[in-house]
């Protein structure tokens, strides 16, 4: 089996200024302490790059005692999340922001950490194949095959099969 192309190398992190206003420690404090003015303090700028969404992504988790855990998040739901999306983004981010103020118990600052969001299902033709080919096998395991495979053996597994090569040229 002939392997696939390494990917490209990351590019290089800029390090974190901690000292600004977009710093997500600093952002997670003024959460904590119910900050309504953390918002206007920032720059014209850096309320334009504010994100809502990553604030109330942050803000929801928190490494706690169990009780605490379940109260951020119940209460992020509750005050903030519930009609979200409704409340525009762009034009509302103070809004947002003094909403979410209104979910810490003002317990002293938290350890927030970031829960990432399900990656989305790239169903491409290789794993729709695979699929296909072992329906059997579990979801992480037709993945691998996808990623340790190249298109080239997946057209010779599908000709042990018996398909024809117009029938590989449409599905794979």
């Amino acid at each position: 089996m002939a392997t696939k192309k390494p990917a490209k190398p990351a590019k290089p992190r800029t390090p974190p200024d901690y000292n600004s206003k977009l710093y997500i420690g600093n952002e997670m404090a003024a959460f904590d302490r119910k900050d309504r003015g953390y918002y206007d303090s920032m720059t014209a700028e850096e309320q334009k790059a504010f994100s809502p969404f990553l604030m109330i992504r942050w803000g929801s988790s928190v490494k706690a005692e169990p009780g605490l855990e379940a109260y951020y998040l119940i209460r992020l739901n509750d005050n903030v999340n519930r009609n979200f999306f409704d409340i525009s983004t762009t034009k509302h981010k103070k809004l947002q922001w003094l909403l979410s103020t209104t979910v810490s118990p003002n317990e002293g600052q938290q350890f927030h950490q970031w829960i990432a969001a399900k990656k989305k299902d790239t169903d491409n033709k290789s794993l729709k194949f695979l699929r296909l080919m072992y329906p059997e096998a579990k979801e992480d395991e037709i993945r691998l095959m996808e990623r340790i495979n190249t298109k080239e053996d997946l057209k010779e597994l599908a000709r042990k099969h018996g398909w024809d090569d117009r029938r590989i040229k449409a599905e794979l």
